[in-house]
């Protein structure tokens, strides 16, 4: 999958991140974070490993994204946004009636 990263752009895969990561000890993971193996990691270390960049010149948004896209579970996510309701469709939750969408 060919992403950009620090405006510049990788070709990975989830087989290479898994071959770049192999034999690399998970730092203590404070933020966001992604499951590579059966291992942790803070996104910034796997971002740094992979592109082998100095982890300023990158954000987490963008190894995030990268990661999920390729297949990786990133816990702490945040969820998808909720839709936000129409007034009638919260008068009507607050009536404690259903809605009709």
């Amino acid at each position: 999958m060919r992403c950009v990263i620090a405006r510049f752009p990788f070709d990975l895969t989830k087989s290479g991140v898994l071959e770049s990561m192999k034999g690399v000890k998970p730092e203590q993971v404070i933020g966001e974070s992604v499951i590579i193996g059966r291992r942790t990691y803070p996104i910034k270390q796997v971002g740094q490993v992979i592109t082998r960049q100095d982890r300023r010149d990158f954000s987490a948004g963008e190894v995030l994204r990268a990661m999920t896209q390729l297949g990786f579970t990133c816990p702490g996510l945040p969820a998808a946004p909720r839709r936000a309701l129409s007034p009638f469709q919260q008068t009507s939750a607050m009536l404690g009636a259903a809605a009709a969408v």
